[in-house]
């Protein structure tokens, strides 16, 4: 076997407060923070002179994390529009389950979120929406029935 398990997605963020924040709401929990520099980043992510403040969140089963970075040194710079819609190439979203996506909609609409459309059911299975936050983050939430 190759892969063991997928550890984490990392997000590139300019407001980390901020989006740290919008995780929280929406109920992942801080696993740790830190800054990294140091040649060995500089290796890792194949630029020079990093320095970056990271923050872990996991989800409350433990079994996944989003790791947001802030890059002090070299500045982030932005491959895409913020507002990139659904059928952009790349990463458009995270997907999360959730026991109630009306109420943790509600929530997260409190700190900025929109719904990028509408929450729709597919079959008997999922109530499903896609929800961009802070930075034009999309996060899906999926509700089993």
């Amino acid at each position: 076997m190759t892969v063991l398990r997928m550890d984490n997605v990392l997000i590139v963020v300019e407001d980390l407060d901020a989006v740290k924040a919008f995780f929280l709401e929406l109920g992942l929990e801080l696993d740790g923070a830190t800054t990294v520099e140091g040649p060995w980043v500089d290796q890792v992510v194949g630029l020079s002179g990093v320095r970056s403040d990271i923050v872990v969140l996991r989800t409350p089963d433990g079994n996944s994390r989003i790791e947001l970075s802030r890059f002090q040194t070299p500045a982030a710079v932005r491959a895409e529009p913020q507002d990139a819609p659904a059928n952009a190439l790349g990463i458009r979203r995270v997907m999360f389950a959730v026991d109630d996506v009306e109420a943790v909609v509600a929530r997260l609409r409190r700190l900025g979120g929109e719904l990028v459309g509408e929450i729709a059911q597919y079959e008997n299975s999922y109530r499903l929406c896609y929800l961009r936050g802070p930075e034009g983050i999309v996060v899906g939430l999926a509700e089993a029935l």
